[in-house]
């Protein structure tokens, strides 16, 4: 029995009626960004394949060692060398490469439209509800239009990890600005500055802490999606661990849980270090 008061409302199919105008119409707009982060993302993958895996592992270590003290070089060293023991090494590149993607395209989008609204209340008002649809959505949601636009593998896996991921940084970007004590504001205006001189060497310099906090967010929600993003395809750690659960697998996913845990650790460390190093 319908007890509903009025007819329901259509918005399945609207929403269909909507992917299939942009697929009819923008095809070609949705390969280009298909061609492009898939070779983006393959470049990447053979930039960190160069050499043995012990090349990129010092590599990653001393990177460690320099944004923060010595145990945190060597910690990364070791677990870094654990996952290549493990034999791992192959998939891991495939994740950060994903991630390293994923998390620059949220850069590159997020930090402008973070400085935008903390310029403009209007568009605050107007982005800030897109922002909270975008976070409390359920991540597996977002690969059915991915799928659709862009295919299988890992093209839609970073789409899908750059919705879900980029709202800190638009929120923290926007949020360091605006706490720039209004005292230094006033100074820059009384000396002359323009808003793009107040903006680049007053307001992001004080807010850098915050942006870099955000960014370190962001990275954290891309590691969330990597087992996500492995039911559409896209390869690295994530696909083992899916496979170890459909397979029931313990050990398996046990071990491939441990990679994504150690480059979670380091990557956070790491980010965490930049932002106090600054």
């Amino acid at each position: 029995m319908d007890d509903r008061l009025f007819p329901k409302i259509p918005l399945a199919q609207w929403v269909e009626d909507i992917v299939n105008f942009l697929i009819a119409n923008l095809s070609g707009f949705f390969d280009a960004i298909n061609t492009g982060i898939s070779n983006f993302g393959d470049a990447l993958v053979s930039l960190l394949s160069i050499g043995p895996p012990y090349v990129l592992i010092i590599i990653i270590a001393l990177i460690a060692l320099w944004v923060g003290r010595w145990p945190l070089g060597v910690f990364t060293l070791i677990a870094l060398l654990l996952i290549n023991n493990l034999g791992y090494w192959g998939e891991t590149v495939d994740t950060l490469a994903l991630i390293l993607t994923s998390v620059i395209i949220a850069i590159i989008i997020g930090i402008p439209i973070g400085i935008w609204i903390s310029q403009s209340d209007t568009a605050r008002s107007i982005i800030t509800p897109i922002l909270d649809f975008m976070q409390t959505m359920p991540a597996f949601v977002y690969l059915i239009p991915a799928v659709i636009f862009f295919g299988i593998g890992m093209v839609p896996g970073v789409i899908a990890t750059v919705i879900f991921s980029m709202p800190p940084t638009v929120r923290l970007t926007n949020l360091g600005i605006r706490q720039v004590p209004e005292e230094l504001i006033e100074a820059a205006n009384a000396f002359g500055s323009t808003t793009r001189q107040r903006l680049v060497k007053v307001q992001l310099p004080l807010a850098t802490p915050t942006i870099m906090a955000g960014i370190n967010q962001s990275i954290m929600l891309s590691l969330s999606m990597v087992v996500i993003s492995s039911l559409v395809g896209a390869p690295g750690l994530g696909t083992i661990v899916y496979r170890a659960v459909t397979q029931v697998k313990v050990g398996l996913g046990f071990e491939s849980g441990l990679a994504l845990v150690i480059i979670a650790v380091v990557l956070d460390r790491i980010s965490q270090n930049i932002k106090r190093k600054k």
